[in-house]
């Protein structure tokens, strides 16, 4: 008796033809096809990530700890500060009116958070953010980041391109979730977060991520995670050692058709 997979899913026949496929091609054809879904500049990370070379002028600004779990700021609050992560992961999410909260983005160590009360003048926070691990941010004043931007040329061209990048990965995780399956999805966001085409590392090794909060960055349920990381895993796409591996050949999963 057959196996069916799910209408968003494909059999190991099909990836395997894929992969034998995809073998064949330049890389420069495969990484034009990955474009279409982890924008990419030089290397997909370069995009997928915005540049970390983001460096702060003389400002008044203040160092605050986080613990993990802790939030910085609530959805709602006044918008009246801007911070750049020093160290640490945060994760930036919404709620709807029925309280159902989704991971809209995950920073890192030279990532902006609240950065929105410039770029679109929001009196109060739109999203809420909170530490997943411990981290430390430098804070700093909305009225002095504008004074800043407004007397520094440089900076303001850096955090200009930075939130150009940003932008272009939200438009792309947009397209993400109207056009691709649930597995795509996925394995998408793995490769993001394993910082895929970083040179010199091809299978990444990320600390563990639990399933409720790549089900709340996909957009589906804990039980659908669960059932593509085992088929993941089976296929040989990632494996567990002391963390998640991800290998370069779980590209495959976003570039199949």
């Amino acid at each position: 008796m057959s196996r069916s997979f799910p209408r968003d899913s494909f059999d190991s026949v099909t990836l395997a033809a894929g992969r034998r496929r995809n073998s064949s091609r330049k890389p420069t054809i495969r990484a034009t096809m990955l474009s279409r879904f982890m924008p990419i500049t030089g290397s997909s990370r370069s995009a997928a990530k915005p540049s970390k070379r983001v460096s702060l002028p003389a400002v008044v600004r203040t160092t605050a700890q986080f613990t993990k779990s802790q939030k910085i700021f609530s959805q709602g609050d006044p918008a009246d500060t801007v911070s750049l992560i020093k160290s640490g992961t945060v994760k930036i999410t919404v709620i709807n009116k029925a309280g159902k909260e989704a991971i809209i983005a995950i920073l890192e160590a030279g990532d902006f958070v609240g950065e929105a009360c410039i770029s679109n003048g929001s009196p109060k926070r739109l999203a809420t953010a909170a530490a997943m691990e411990p981290a430390i941010l430098q804070v700093i004043q909305k009225k002095e980041m504008m004074r800043a931007l407004r007397e520094d040329k440089e900076f303001a061209d850096q955090f200009i391109a930075y939130m150009l990048k940003r932008n272009l990965r939200v438009e792309s995780d947009l397209v993400d979730q109207l056009f691709n399956s649930t597995e795509k999805r996925l394995a998408r966001s793995l490769l993001l977060l394993a910082q895929y085409g970083k040179e010199g590392q091809p299978d990444t090794v990320i600390t563990t991520i639990s399933q409720e909060t790549l089900a709340e960055m996909v957009g589906t349920t804990r039980s659908r995670i669960n059932f593509f990381m085992n088929k993941f895993r089976k296929l040989g796409f990632i494996h567990y050692n002391g963390g998640m591996q991800i290998h370069s050949s779980l590209l495959n999963v976003v570039l199949h058709d």
